[in-house]
């Protein structure tokens, strides 16, 4: 089974084929993307690109746009009758990994 590491939405994750999971919002409005692989992990062989594997592409399936749990921030000043409450849903796009190849 082979494994690679891409980068989307300045983050970097570790993905498999058949793997699904939530990344920061993509803009393409596409069913399909592709991502280079910083990294990729195939039994004993070891692939690392300069910045991105050469020759490789990720190709990951869009299943939904998706929003993730809410973030809840306070401002709180004792004894200044200062409290503000505020709440974040952050939009997210869940892929299913389909190929490394």
């Amino acid at each position: 089974m082979s494994k690679a590491v891409i980068a989307t939405g300045g983050k970097q994750y570790i993905v498999t084929e058949g793997e699904t999971l939530k990344v920061e919002l993509l803009d393409t409005g596409e069913k399909q993307v592709t991502f280079e692989p910083l990294l990729v992990i195939d039994g004993d062989d070891v692939k690392i690109g300069a910045p991105a594997v050469a020759g490789v592409k990720v190709t990951a399936d869009v299943i939904e746009e998706v929003r993730n749990d809410k973030v809840t921030s306070i401002r709180y000043k004792a004894k200044k009758r200062v409290h503000k409450l505020r709440g974040h849903r952050q939009r997210m796009t869940a892929i299913k990994i389909a190929k490394i190849a």
